[in-house]
């Protein structure tokens, strides 16, 4: 799995990203779930992984207004309400927006 990577991240429409990996299998993510699914310690519980963050306090407006490489494993993302701590490893992606 640690060889697949993001090869391309398109804007599909207002809420949608999509993304064409390495091995040409592509996703479509919806950039609001995307913050629901935030992975890092304010989002989720580092020792008991139980989630933080309440769905419902993510508005259905957040959108990217950043996203960058994390090595060749992840991808960091800014979103509109502020947040941008979370690491979006590339087997999280795939595994949870197929």
């Amino acid at each position: 799995m640690s060889y697949i990577r993001v090869k391309d991240i398109s804007q599909v429409d207002e809420r949608t990203l999509g993304v064409l990996w390495t091995d040409g299998r592509k996703n479509k993510i919806d950039v609001v779930e995307l913050r629901r699914r935030c992975p890092c310690a304010v989002c989720i519980d580092e020792w008991t992984r139980a989630q933080r963050l309440k769905p419902e306090d993510i508005a259905d407006s957040v959108r990217p207004v950043k996203i960058e490489s994390v090595g060749s494993y992840a991808l960091k993302v800014q979103f509109s309400d502020g947040h941008g701590t979370g690491i979006y490893t590339f087997q999280m992606l795939r595994e949870a927006f197929h």
